[in-house]
């Protein structure tokens, strides 16, 4: 009879009859409850019939009978089959990564409720995804980790929104233990439920605001969210972008004149995203481009590079980090943020810092805390590259983040024919001995130094000689100055700040100096983590995803800087170990070694026009730099004249 049962069981099973599969295991497990054959039908007729979790509790209750038989073909059939306890540990273990980079909080956009991490794990258990990947991981041996983590990673992949704060935004306690989806359609509650409603509709079961998702009262929470958010658009699926004031008929520039982009918060919300798509004010694709990421849009990135001034390369794969700081805060330089602080906590993820929180701390210490901390990790000074006010954090950084709106201060960059011909004018053996002790002695310099507000800059001094104001009708709000150093040519500096006047013949007891901040960098050796940061970050690819060459688009070619760094790096040391380069006869038996070679090359990159500080000694012996309303463009009188060049040290500057 249990045979009869069975035998028509598997029967039904073939012919897809489930419910009538079901009802012969149900006998099959009467006549027979130690067995494990009924089990094995049933949750075949079960699963059949998509009722996941009483298939999976059959499951559950066949495993065991089949570890406690000794018969050889049950043995077979159990090493088909992985043990339940180890498809859930399984399972468990990938639910950790995706959310340890993902928002405390998000929206169920099935539901419309709020959940924290616990509900967002407890949806999941209770999903249908989760029963087919826990009873296809259990009934394939051996375990198989990889589609368990694909199949978390897709559900638990979320959608951020990157918009511009409007009036009256639905906040945290606004939706709090509320469905969203019922709530009155008025207002900036018609935006969070179309948000939801597009990040459903694109398949995905969770979204994220930043009006609603945080307890802005929790500063704890608060400290965390802010130092997280790159991190979380980074990993989104998805970011929306919402233009409020682009109307559907806008063509292309809307999004250049957008005020979104205006905004401080938006630049990480752009930059870190993999996949972006733009949404006009009636939520249709900007440009009706319908593509899945309008980050391969050469017209839409070609808008957003002419606007922000950030390189297409870098929107579309963005990198964070310390490298090229000065331009990424050029790109911050002109944003506004509603709370003064958020300017500086906009760019933390940017620079990969993590620092504290602190609302009230006004704009000045925010961005001062932020440009200490890039240049106490990077050792990079072009944060130092500003012009405008000094800040009260420190007056070697600049009060406010418009400073950085000008290009960076460039030395004129020299071939290697240039370097050659300027080296072989250096002929005086004395000045090439002395070019020798500053080459040693800048190479022995420790880098520079940010810690508790005070700088330690390692640089180049030049003794200012000479003050004198220019004059004028005794209404100025700035005061131009004739500004005289020896070893450099005469200087025009115009500051807000009234500065004593001296000559010669009416000395000051005050130190004034012209300095040239010091870098390794400024050595000409090679930087070997520049040398895999470009390699790394190869550009053709992603120019063939803009679907056009940097040529076309009127650029260096691709690669170019990487290709030249590199042919720089071979032509230092292509040469055998201990070979030296051909002797040149100056004024004597002096041979040109490579030591020697490097030496001179250097007093040639030091006598191209550099940007300078002007610096004020203080009462302790520290230093205060001088703000000036322009770049002060320095250059060593004589090139030649190295004994000018010679007073290397390191000052403290507050």
């Amino acid at each position: 009879c249990k045979s009869l049962f069975a035998h028509r069981s598997k029967t039904n099973l073939d012919r897809k009859l489930f419910v009538e599969a079901l009802y012969d295991a149900e006998r099959v497990i009467e006549l027979n409850p130690s067995s494990y054959l009924g089990y094995e039908l049933k949750h075949l007729a079960l699963l059949g019939a998509h009722r996941y979790d009483d298939a999976i509790e059959a499951f559950k209750t066949m495993h065991p009978k089949l570890d406690d038989s000794s018969n050889a073909q049950i043995q077979k059939l159990r090493q088909q089959y992985v043990s339940p306890s180890e498809v859930e540990d399984a399972i468990r273990r990938a639910i950790h990564a995706p959310l340890e980079n993902a928002p405390l909080r998000l929206i169920n956009t099935s539901t419309g409720r709020l959940c924290g991490r616990e509900a967002q794990k407890n949806a999941f258990m209770d999903s249908a995804e989760y029963k087919e990947i826990l009873y296809s991981s259990m009934t394939h041996a051996p375990l198989q980790t990889k589609p368990i983590e694909e199949a978390v990673a897709k559900y638990f992949g979320w959608v951020m929104l990157s918009h511009r704060w409007e009036s009256e935004e639905p906040l945290l306690h606004d939706i709090q233990g509320k469905v969203v989806y019922d709530l009155d359609a008025v207002g900036t509650m018609v935006k969070l439920q179309t948000f939801c409603k597009l990040a459903r509709h694109a398949g995905y079961c969770w979204a994220w605001s930043d009006t609603c998702c945080i307890d802005q009262k929790n500063n704890v929470e608060l400290q965390e969210s802010v130092n997280s958010m790159f991190v979380w658009y980074r990993h989104s699926a998805l970011t929306i972008v919402y233009l409020a004031d682009v109307p559907p008929s806008a063509k292309s520039g809307a999004l250049a004149n957008s005020v979104w982009n205006t905004r401080g918060w938006t630049v990480q919300e752009f930059l870190a995203p993999k996949i972006v798509i733009f949404y006009r004010a009636d939520w249709t694709p900007y440009l009706d481009d319908h593509s899945s990421n309008h980050k391969g849009s050469v017209a839409i990135m070609q808008e957003l590079q002419d606007s922000t001034g950030i390189d297409a390369w870098a929107l579309i794969a963005f990198r964070p980090g310390m490298t090229g700081a000065r331009e990424k805060l050029r790109w911050a330089s002109n944003r506004v943020t509603t709370l003064q602080e958020d300017i500086a906590y906009s760019l933390f993820g940017i620079f990969g810092i993590y620092l504290p929180v602190i609302y009230g701390e006004k704009r000045q210490n925010a961005l001062g805390r932020l440009l200490q901390e890039i240049v106490a990790q990077s050792s990079d000074i072009t944060a130092l590259d500003w012009v405008g006010k000094s800040s009260e954090f420190n007056s070697c950084l600049p009060a406010d983040i418009a400073s950085y709106k000008l290009p960076p201060c460039m030395s004129p960059s020299l071939s290697e024919g240039q370097i050659q011909m300027s080296v072989l004018s250096l002929k005086n053996a004395a000045a090439m001995e002395l070019a020798l002790i500053l080459y040693t002695r800048l190479a022995n310099l420790s880098p520079p130094r940010f810690m508790n507000r005070r700088l330690r800059l390692p640089c180049i001094a030049f003794l200012v000689t000479e003050v004198s104001w220019r004059g004028g009708r005794g209404q100025e709000t700035c005061f131009t100055y004739d500004v005289k150093a020896d070893g450099l040519d005469d200087l025009l500096i115009t500051t807000e700040e009234k500065l004593v006047q001296f000559w010669p013949a009416r000395p000051t007891a005050r130190t004034f100096l012209l300095i040239r901040p010091w870098h390794h960098h400024d050595l000409g050796l090679p930087d070997f983590s520049d040398e895999m940061q470009s390699m790394y970050e190869s550009r053709p690819a992603l120019d063939a995803s803009l679907g056009s060459s940097p040529q076309a688009r009127g650029n260096e070619p691709a690669n170019s800087k990487s290709h030249t760094r590199a042919s720089k790096l071979i032509g230092r040391f292509g040469r055998p170990f201990g070979a030296r380069l051909p002797a040149q006869q100056r004024g004597g038996t002096y041979k040109n070694s490579e030591s020697h070679l490097r030496a001179s090359k250097l007093i040639v990159r030091l006598g191209q026009p550099f940007g300078a500080l002007l610096l004020a000694q203080q009462h302790g012996g520290e230093y205060k730099r001088i703000a000036s309303d322009n770049n002060i463009i320095a250059q060593v009188r004589d090139m030649a004249a190295v004994s000018n060049m010679m007073d290397v040290r390191t000052l403290e500057i507050l």
